[in-house]
């Protein structure tokens, strides 16, 4: 068996170990699809649970309003995903997803470290866009499986939730950048 040792917390890693995204029930493109997919629906669940604490504590209003939108639209996208599995004749179901849960708890220690709220709104942001990149990766890499794989009937749905989480990543650049929050957090 081949072993390494974590660097980050000294611990003993072997091929055996479960290390994130990748499992061992993964013989085929279409189990590869199919736990891509597992990831981004736990992921997008996740994401409306933490999102009502950001919306919580952003006191930038544009900000505020932009996380309120976005979780509504992050419900759509589990809506989506429900017609992704159903197409697929399969059963909608989540697996855990460690990317996705490592970039929450990093937004709420962040959160629980900056005393100062405009700060604190442009670490909101910053750890929003951190969610949005990811699920930007993510998204990029279902669609180009789905069409490798000729499922036309699912690039559609996932085409659509990533064009969302483009556009919500763009409003964040807009908030921090042309509706202050970041110089309202530098003065």
């Amino acid at each position: 068996m081949l072993e390494w040792r974590n660097p980050f917390s000294g611990s003993n890693l072997s091929m055996e170990d479960d290390v994130g995204f990748f499992s061992k029930d993964i013989k085929t493109m279409d189990d590869l699809l199919l736990h891509g997919l597992q990831d981004i629906y736990y992921a997008e669940q996740q994401i409306t649970k933490a999102l009502p604490k950001l919306i919580d504590q952003a006191t930038n209003r544009d900000l505020a309003q932009g996380l309120k939108l976005h979780l509504e639209e992050t419900n759509k996208q589990i809506d989506r995903l429900n017609q992704v599995f159903k197409k697929l004749g399969k059963e909608p179901s989540g697996t855990d997803c460690p990317a996705i849960d490592g970039l929450i708890k990093e937004a709420d220690q962040t959160a629980g470290e900056v005393e100062d709220k405009s700060v604190l709104d442009a670490a909101i942001v910053a750890n929003a866009q951190a969610v949005e990149h990811y699920e930007i990766a993510r998204y990029g890499t279902l669609i180009a499986w789905a069409e490798e794989l000729g499922h036309d009937d699912i690039v559609r749905f996932l085409t659509t939730n990533l064009n969302e989480e483009k556009a919500a990543n763009t409003k964040l650049n807009t908030v921090a950048l042309r509706k202050g929050v970041n110089r309202k957090a530098a003065s």
